[in-house]
This record gives C-alpha cells, structure tokens and sequence, in this order.
C-alpha cells in the first residue's frame, strides 16, 4: 500500500474515520474540505452535549433505521456502539451512560475528542506521513478524463489524481456548515442513482382546524376549516415556548403507528423539537403523499379520560373555565392557549367535547420546514447501486459514505453511530479494492 494514494473528499466524522483507516494501513490519503476547518457539523452536534451513541440492545439500535436496517446493521456489525466507545477511550476521551441510555464524552464536548482525533490523523503513533488535510477545497466533480479531480479554492481551480476516492460530503442541512447537497448533479450525471435529499429529524408548519366536528360526526378532511399557521396572538406569545409532558400519536395511511410521550416546543408557523423529530419521517412522508398528517395530542397523559372528563365537568361556580382547569387539572399557559387556538367557544364550555381534545386534540400539519432547517436528511446515493464495500458499480474506484447515503435515523447517537461506522467500511473496503 506505501506507493497508493487516496482522496477523502468530505471532513466529517464519515470522511476522518475513512482516512483513519486508509492511514494505518500505510496508504497516503488527502483529505478535502470546502470549509475552513473540519468537522464544523460534528462541532455544533456537540453544542449542547455531544452523543456519540445510544447504549440499547444491539436489536433495538438496529430498528432505529428503519427501512434501511438491513444495511446499516450489515455496517454496525464491524463498528457498533461498543466499538465507538473503545475507539473514543483510545483517542483518551471517557465516556459515559446518561440516564437516558445516551452515551457522551466525559466532559460532553465535542471540541476535545475531534483535536485528539486530527493529531493522531496528521501524526500517526505507528510513523509515516500521515493524512495530508486541503481546506477551502470545494469539490467540482472530474475532469474530462473522468478521473481526475476538480476543486474550487481560493488560488483558483486545482487538480488531482488518486488511486481511489471515498467521498463523505454529507447531506443537504445545514448548508453553511459544509453539507448543501451539491454532490448530488456531479453523482447523478455519472450514472449514480440518487434518492432526492429531504429534511429529517426536523420540525412542521401546522395549518389550524379552529373548529372541531361534533361528537359523534365524521367530516372529510377537506371539508375542516384550516388557515395556515397560528394565529398572530398564539405566535406571537408562545413561539418558542415548550410543550412538556406531552405524548402523541399519529397512523399513517399504510397503518404505521407513533406513539410516544415527551416535550415539543411551539414555532412561529407549527412545531418543532425531539417529540416531532421522532415522528419526523413518518409525518414528512404522509405530508409527501396526501398533502397532511393530522397526530393527536394528549395534553395530559398521565390523566385517564374519565378523570379528565370528572375534572372538566366538576361544578366551578364563579370562577373563569381558565382557572377551573388550572385548579383541577393544572391545564395553564400554552397548553391552555392551544386549546383556546383549535376549539370554538361552544366546544371549550361543552364538557365532554373540551375533555376529548384534552386526550385527544388533532393538529394537522401540512409541510415540512426546509431542508437547510433540518437536523439531517433523507435520501442520498441508493445502497442498490453500491457493494457491500460501498464502492460505487458505475464508477469503480469511487465509494461514498455517511449521510451522503439513502438512509436516516433518530437523534439519540444514532446519526453519528451510522456514519463513523459508514466511514470506517468505505475505509476498508478501499484497502481491499486497492489490494486486488
């Protein structure tokens, strides 16, 4: 392998993991980035915390992607959480389980691991020259040769040749921070086959039924009075704030089922926040299908229905129903703003109907928030037209890992799990292309 150089277009943790391995096993690789620095996403992930993993059972970690659990599970095999966790102690960073089964870094950042990681990317304990880093070096695809690489820097456009390529150049949120998608033409003008990149893990706009059908009738959706978004009094005093304990569920068209308790926060146009995130792609792809997705929300899911109803019916004599419910059910604030945004007068004093939207209050939402907006995306380079080494069938010599691959996933580590996992295969599977 001394004689055999390698190109990393992409400097996430997908592209760093690939190059690692590239340069252990003696391989010159250089690695290109359009930003100034790598791993500007990998950073702001770590922010607020950074989750490497999740320490679930190795079954329950593989359902977290869905349609693509064949494949990605396929990846995990090789580097799994647990080998996550050991390669992170071997780069001297500790981890830990939180409560939530999450696993972080000891002291929760980002910013530690990745400089331990890119010191020992440019130095390598076992000598050599190391991986050789290019910023400001946005990709443009071949040259008329259909080998060698094209990039756009600051001198102008430069070149390059290499025995073989990983590109790990993301999806298509977050665009300031390195992943806009642009790939996509470049791939599919070669022949590569391309899912279009949509939002996941993002948040919704809502369009607001304002009056609910009577108990016992059934209106078409059509036939729902909707105006798009919240009404300028909700907006303008609840966007932002937190919907805490919470649970919601929703049934797709095909029968799929959500259903789960947590906390979502109110947008400025709908909702946003880990309890959506969750349900993201469930609720993205009914919107693509029927133009909606109407989930229910259970404002108070530790109350039974009949207790709600008793509470709600109970007499209140001279006090206002806001602090009748405040008193007996601790319905106060957003909550209580909600139901005052998506029920008539008549169904806020009419006993029955008030309890059913309390357990049961549909919130319809028709669009997606931008792709730039999202968390991480969906869609990207099909595994039907890579091997198992993810080594592209048109474009020999050419693998493509992370999330520049058709596959998504929940927050809660499984994003980054995937794509060192992805990175450290396309790795591999360089080694043993170039061997052969």
């Amino acid at each position: 392998m001394q004689n055999k150089k390698v190109a990393v277009i992409g400097g996430g943790p997908a592209g760093l993991m690939a190059a690692e391995v590239l340069s252990e096993a003696g391989v010159a690789v250089d690695l290109y980035d359009a930003m100034p620095s790598v791993g500007r996403k990998f950073l702001l992930a770590g922010k607020g915390g950074l989750n490497l993993t999740h320490s679930e059972s190795a079954d329950r970690f593989a359902e977290r992607y869905g349609e693509r659990r064949t494949q990605i599970e396929a990846l995990l095999r090789s580097f799994g959480p647990q080998q996550l966790r050991e390669w992170a102690h071997g780069l001297g960073i500790e981890t830990f389980v939180g409560t939530s089964g999450r696993v972080f870094p000891a002291d929760m950042k980002a910013a530690p691991l990745l400089r331990a990681w890119l010191n020992r990317l440019r130095h390598p304990v076992h000598g050599g020259a190391g991986v050789q880093f290019h910023m400001r070096h946005r990709w443009l695809g071949w040259a008329e040769d259909g080998r060698t690489l094209r990039f756009d820097t600051p001198q102008g456009e430069a070149r390059a040749q290499a025995d073989a390529v990983v590109l790990a150049l993301g999806g298509g949120s977050w665009a300031r921070l390195g992943s806009n998608g642009a790939w996509v033409p470049l791939l599919a003008a070669r022949g590569v086959a391309v899912a279009p990149l949509l939002p996941a893990n993002c948040g919704f706009d809502v369009a607001v039924q304002r009056h609910l059908p009577a108990q016992g009738q059934s209106l078409p959706v059509q036939a729902v009075p909707a105006a798009a978004g919240w009404s300028e009094f909700f907006a303008s005093r609840f966007a932002g704030q937190p919907f805490k304990t919470v649970a919601v569920s929703f049934t797709n068209a095909q029968g799929l089922t959500f259903q789960r308790k947590g906390e979502f926060v109110a947008t400025a146009t709908g909702v946003e926040g880990s309890l959506i995130y969750a349900a993201s792609s469930l609720l993205r792809d009914e919107i693509i299908r029927t133009g909606h997705a109407t989930l229910y929300l259970d404002l108070l899911p530790d109350f039974t229905p009949e207790r709600v109803l008793a509470e709600v019916a109970h007499p209140r004599g001279s006090r206002s129903l806001s602090s009748h419910l405040k008193s007996r059910l601790g319905l106060d604030g957003i909550k209580m703003a909600l139901l005052h945004e998506l029920l008539s007068k008549d169904e806020m004093h009419d006993a029955t109907r008030l309890a059913a939207a309390i357990k049961a209050l549909p919130l319809r939402l028709v669009a997606a928030r931008p792709l730039d907006e999202a968390i991480s995306s969906a869609g990207g380079v099909l595994f039907e037209v890579l091997n198992d080494d993810l080594m592209c069938a048109a474009l020999p010599r050419l693998f493509c890992a992370g999330e520049m691959l058709d596959w998504e996933a929940p927050t809660g580590g499984y994003l980054l799990t995937a794509c060192f996992a992805s990175g450290r295969q396309a790795g591999a599977g360089v080694l043993r292309y170039l061997a052969a």
